[in-house]
């Protein structure tokens, strides 16, 4: 195991406008899980295979541990990949393909035949060592490259989307056992999704990218409760975060379209000009019309049994064309129903809208 540090570490393309990675500076603790998430061409692939090996730096540093790896080619970086489309060899058992790296690399078979078994019970692939991939389902065939990556017991683990051709009720249940295995076998794993929810659900802290650029670096938790810009409000969270813009009034609340949204007093000092709050979808109250609430039309009511979300549209300037409501329980309102919503002011997120730095504390 070991920690993982990129130094202003820059990927630039042969004929590219601009960097694809202007240069990266994250610092990997040791067993940690890291998640890099945003959306598709933020750079956290091509971070990933800068890490890798499988891109060029061509600028700044890389290590692993106190080792730099920055221009040492992958077989001598001591990590394992997992790829997206898993990568077997079509002609070779789950065994044979679980200890191929091993074989190349002179294990002795006695060794390599005792770290595959070990691998297979770990990951419940025991009874199908003998069968080849496609007689295996998507998530068995995610596991056996998972195991190929196991037996090597690499100091880093580089997976990059690696449960993005599983359907969705295989998706939440390999996530589970991808989480539970790292956590047992301690390894440092550096994890690409473009899936949030992914993200969130497995990471110790996850890093948020946009244009190449780190945009925040915290807790699953911290990122949902603290987002630092309107990127990063509007990215985690699934449903996404209501993003209202506004003025600021002369009492220290935020008017939109003529209706006030109280806000977090600690915002109300550092809040000039336009301004941008944030309401996650629980975090609206239902009141009764004439207490000022914004009027939201219901038009869609999507139904999950402990719970539900409404989505609705309001008229009211800066107020997006998607309202959307988390209600608990069973009793919800009716398409075309109109609801009057307010919240409460430490649940507001308050950003500058010009520049997107988020201003309550």
């Amino acid at each position: 195991m070991a920690t993982v540090t990129f130094e202003q570490a820059q990927r630039w393309y042969p004929g590219a406008d601009e960097p694809a990675v202007p240069g990266i500076d994250l610092e990997i603790n040791d067993g940690e899980f890291m998640v890099l998430v945003g959306p598709s061409g933020c750079g956290k692939s091509t971070t990933l295979r800068m890490l890798a090996g499988l891109e060029e730096v061509n600028e700044g540093h890389i290590y692993i541990g106190d080792r730099e790896v920055t221009n040492l080619p992958p077989k001598d970086r001591d990590i394992a990949m997992v790829f997206q489309n898993y990568a077997l060899y079509p002609h070779m058992s789950v065994e044979d393909n679980m200890g191929f790296a091993l074989k190349m690399a002179k294990v002795p078979t006695e060794e390599r035949n005792k770290r595959v078994a070990e691998a297979a019970e770990i990951l419940g692939l025991t009874e199908f060592l003998q069968r080849k991939p496609k007689a295996l389902s998507g998530g068995q065939r995610q596991r056996v490259a998972m195991g190929r990556a196991i037996v090597r017991n690499p100091q880093v683990f580089c997976m990059d989307e690696p449960l993005s051709n599983l359907d969705a009720k295989m998706r939440v249940h390999t996530r589970t056992d991808i989480a539970r295995l790292q956590q047992d076998l301690g390894v440092t794993t550096v994890y690409v999704t473009h899936d949030q929810v992914e993200a969130m659900t497995m990471g110790d802290r996850v890093a948020v990218m946009k244009l190449g650029l780190l945009q925040q670096v915290d807790t699953p938790l911290r990122l949902y409760d603290k987002p630092a810009n309107l990127f990063v409000a509007g990215f985690i969270g699934s449903p996404q975060m209501n993003l209202l813009e506004g003025v600021v009034a002369a009492d220290g609340q935020v008017s939109v379209g003529g209706y006030k949204v109280p806000v977090d007093p600690t915002a109300e000092r550092k809040m000039s000009g336009r301004i941008t709050v944030g309401v996650r979808p629980e975090n609206w109250r239902i009141v009764s019309d004439g207490d000022g609430g914004l009027p939201v039309r219901v038009t869609v009511v999507e139904e999950l049994g402990a719970d539900s979300f409404v989505y609705g549209t309001c008229d009211v300037e800066g107020v997006p064309s998607n309202v959307i409501i988390r209600m608990t329980g069973r009793h919800h309102p009716q398409k075309g129903e109109t609801l009057h919503v307010t919240t409460d002011p430490h649940h507001v997120h308050v950003f500058d809208t010009d520049t997107g730095e988020r201003l309550s504390d």
